[in-house]
């Protein structure tokens, strides 16, 4: 059966199929590759690809980050530089934006993060009062990102009907 487009088409729209997601992190000028440095430290994360702001090239300019692929666990994100000319959004007070990692060893993750430099918000939270429903901490990373390290969600209980 057609689904009728927004337009009026009786075609189906095509499908779309995407291979992957990539939050993007924007940091102060320069200072892209110690956050990559930061990630590889606190998370274990893997650069896996860099690719250098095309302007940049001038002996007495920084060399900028346009964009550091960095793979934590299976999932990748791109570090990048925010630069006066750049087209990204606008800075604020805050990024908008937190990421969750899951990891079976709640403890031993923030240990390494603050040992890395990362700043604990407060005591880990368990059960009702965690997001996922299992362990959880808040970390503030030097580029003023929240990260939440969670444990694995806990299944729910069968309900009968």
């Amino acid at each position: 059966m057609a689904q009728e487009n927004q337009n009026g088409d009786s075609k189906a729209a095509a499908a779309v199929a995407f291979t992957a997601v990539k939050p993007q992190l924007f940091v102060e000028a320069p200072k892209a590759t110690d956050a990559v440095q930061f990630y590889k430290a606190a998370f274990g994360a893997e650069e896996v690809n860099r690719t250098m702001h095309p302007k940049r090239k001038a002996d007495q300019e920084l060399p900028l980050i346009l964009s550091a692929e960095v793979k934590i666990g299976s999932y990748s994100l791109l570090v990048s530089d925010l630069a006066d000319d750049s087209d990204a959004p606008a800075k604020t007070g805050g990024t908008g934006c937190m990421i969750c990692l899951e990891t079976d060893d709640v403890e031993a993750a923030v240990e390494k993060a603050v040992a890395a430099g990362a700043t604990n918000h407060c005591s880990t939270a368990e059960g009702e009062s965690a997001c996922c429903g299992g362990r959880v901490a808040k970390l503030n990373d030097p580029y003023g990102f929240v990260w939440l390290i969670c444990s694995p969600a806990k299944k729910p209980v069968d309900v009968a009907a």
